[in-house]
């Protein structure tokens, strides 16, 4: 027994300790930056449709020194002062926020200018989400057509063999699952539609 507790105290020395530097990096903070309608549609639809705190997104697309100094690198200053664009907050981690910093120093390129090159890289994710909205449409509609050839075939059944009746009751309970899966797939396209206009 005392073995066993000497064992796991070596191993739980052997882990490596987070250092207060690594702590202080996934410390959360606000911070504003001058981006298109476009970019800020973008990060909007991507962390609601699948489901990931905007934050996680600005970490995972600006926590990457390397594609963060490609993009200071092949930003075109005038286009990106022709953009038309609108102040707007958002939180990320220090460590993420410090990473943008010091890509824009080394590479003379503003922050904001980096964040919108950041944002666009998941144009392709809203777009695939678009289509797969379209398709989620089609099997709605479906659907429906499906659920109305059930209700019919409800009633024949309750005419012929009446409400009692054990192949009745079966039918009905079966529908009533399809009538559920509809509602909440109807409410998740529904929530969907402002995709459409990507």
């Amino acid at each position: 027994m005392a073995d066993h507790s000497r064992k796991e105290a070596e191993n739980v020395g052997a882990l490596s300790r987070p250092t207060s530097s690594d702590l202080k990096g996934k410390q959360s903070i606000r911070a504003t930056f001058k981006l298109s309608e476009k970019s800020i549609e973008i990060i909007s639809v991507v962390a609601s449709r699948l489901g990931i705190k905007q934050k996680s997104l600005f970490d995972h697309l600006i926590d990457d020194i390397d594609s963060l100094s490609l993009i200071a690198q092949e930003y075109e200053q005038d286009t990106f002062h022709g953009l038309d664009r609108v102040q707007k907050t958002y939180v990320l981690s220090r460590k993420t926020l410090n990473c943008l910093e010091q890509v824009s120093k080394k590479f003379d390129a503003p922050r904001d200018a980096l964040v919108e090159y950041s944002i666009r890289r998941l144009a392709p994710v809203v777009e695939e989400e678009r289509e797969r909205h379209l398709k989620r449409k089609s099997v709605l509609s479906e659907v429906a057509e499906f659920l109305g050839q059930g209700e019919e075939i409800l009633k024949k059944s309750r005419a012929l063999l009446g409400e009692d009746d054990f192949v009745y009751e079966k039918l009905k309970t079966s529908l009533k699952g399809v009538i559920n899966a509809y509602r909440v797939i109807a409410a998740f396209v529904e929530k969907g539609e402002t995709i459409e206009d990507f």
